[in-house]
């Protein structure tokens, strides 16, 4: 063993060492308050969710098959979830690479060359042309002194997971509008069986005005006004058909169909939304893929800032080189033409012109941003579950006094329609009734598709994979930081 040989492991073994010292700060965002309880939460059944359970097919709760196989056909031929897959793809595939930078490299080549030195050079008495044939391995490996190596292959991590959590959100997303649009859609259909009934009672007016007005006993005026209000109706029922018509084109799109091709027969749905299990507030953080997402990106920042803090330092590597050199390709393989080298190198910058200052302080600038986009996702996330529950608990009221107000104004209207055909009312107050049980008919049946809408919009505020709400049970304790890496 040569004299430099026990200091050359020495020097190895304290790179090595040293390799433990981490530049990146602490990974942990500071939150938001996180409130005890949401405020509108009256009612509710506790859950136990987690961010890594599995989110399943959460509108089946509904209990509509159809809408399962829309959901299925989403869920295969949608053009923007794909696209979202291929940017996970594109993030995994970027976090791979980043890692392969902990390994060495390994490079094989061959050369074989024919060299001719100048005269003015060369010694007289050698020769001035010779052949150069190598064959050789080349070892290329980083010492991570100052995790710099560590913090790429984290970052990289960091954002696949991230991306991973953008693909659950996109997904959630899809498939909370295509519930919505489905629901609305069988709202419109409730109004278009209201209407329908309604132009056909009208119809049936005008023909019993008309023959009241021939036989004397009404005015012109009343035949004009039951026209009137038949013609209305039928305008009404054409807007709603051509409302349906939109989304039911909007839903042929997001399954992946042309909208000339898809077609859902009308269907009067009867049911309440379901109720939903509770989460707590502490708890949405686990829920939410848009929260998650935004705290990997926290943490890929916060790992950029301990790539950015170790260009302050020297870079060290490792270089070796194993192979043959010969003056001739077929002495290669012979003993004497064995050759290797290894050894450690380190480089430092000494001046950069402000290059690597301006990079520090990009990196805490782009950390701060992503801390107070993940900050601002957790008040969007409490904001958007208080807006849901207090849609759903006041439409409630609202269908239940909405159905009396139908019950009183489908009294009125025939007790109208009886004093008008006694003859102690005017055909004019036939009207302001039929009118009056219309809006109220058409308000409750749009009061009931804002139920389930608000109803699909919670679930998909508390991050997607709930059941109806069952026993209580104790929430789960875990962070979606611990559960998603």
């Amino acid at each position: 063993m040569s004299p430099r040989q026990p200091l050359l492991a020495l020097a190895l073994l304290g790179a090595v060492a040293l390799s433990a010292c981490e530049m990146a700060p602490p990974d942990k965002p500071t939150l938001v308050l996180t409130p005890a309880a949401f405020k509108e939460a009256e009612g509710w059944s506790r859950a136990a969710p987690a961010d890594a359970a599995p989110r399943g097919a959460w509108w089946t709760i509904y209990g509509s098959v159809e809408l399962n196989g829309l959901e299925d056909r989403l869920a295969a031929d949608n053009q923007d979830l794909k696209a979202a897959t291929a940017r996970y793809d594109q993030a995994r595939a970027l976090a791979r690479q980043a890692a392969a930078g902990l390994y060495p490299t390994l490079d094989a080549g061959a050369h074989a060359t024919n060299n001719q030195l100048s005269k003015d050079v060369a010694n007289p008495l050698a020769h001035t042309r010779y052949q150069d044939d190598r064959a050789e391995i080349d070892l290329g490996y980083e010492i991570d002194v100052w995790g710099r190596v560590r913090d790429l292959a984290r970052a990289g991590k960091d954002r696949a997971q991230a991306s991973a959590a953008d693909l659950a959100s996109v997904a959630l997303s899809l498939q909370a509008e295509l519930a919505s649009d489905y629901f609305v859609l069988r709202g419109y259909d409730a109004e278009i069986a209201v209407l329908d009934e309604t132009v056909r009672s009208y119809g049936k007016a005008l023909e019993l005005t008309q023959s009241r007005f021939t036989a004397g006993y009404a005015a012109e005026p009343d035949v004009s006004a039951a026209e009137a209000s038949l013609e209305l109706a039928r305008t009404q029922a054409a807007e709603a058909r051509l409302n349906r018509a939109k989304l039911e084109h909007a839903i042929a799109i997001l399954t992946g169909a042309p909208p000339a091709v898809f077609s859902l027969p009308p269907l009067v749905l009867a049911s309440a939304p379901p109720p939903v299990a509770e989460v707590l507030p502490g708890a949405l953080l686990q829920r939410r893929p848009d929260i998650a997402a935004a705290e990997r990106r926290v943490f890929a920042a916060n790992a950029d800032i301990g790539v950015a803090r170790a260009a302050y330092f020297p870079q060290f590597s490792l270089s070796g080189v194993l192979g043959s050199e010969s003056a001739s390709a077929g002495r290669l393989l012979t003993a004497p033409a064995a050759a290797w080298a290894i050894g450690p190198s380190g480089v430092l910058n000494l001046f950069d012109g402000g290059q690597r200052r301006a990079l520090n302080a990009k990196a805490e600038a782009v950390q701060a941003e992503a801390a107070a986009n993940y900050r601002q996702a957790v008040l969007d996330a409490y904001g958007q579950v208080e807006d849901s529950l207090s849609a759903l608990s006041l439409l409630a009221q609202e269908d239940q006094t909405q159905q009396a107000a139908v019950m009183a104004a489908s009294t009125a209207r025939s007790q109208a329609e009886r004093r008008y055909t006694s003859g102690y009312a005017a055909y004019y107050d036939v009207v302001t009734a039929q009118d009056i049980e219309l809006s109220a008919r058409l308000q409750a049946a749009e009061i009931q598709d804002r139920r389930m809408a608000a109803s699909v919009t919670l679930i998909k505020s508390l991050g997607g994979g709930w059941t109806p709400a069952a026993a209580p049970t104790e929430p789960s304790s875990a962070h979606s930081s611990e559960a998603i890496r």
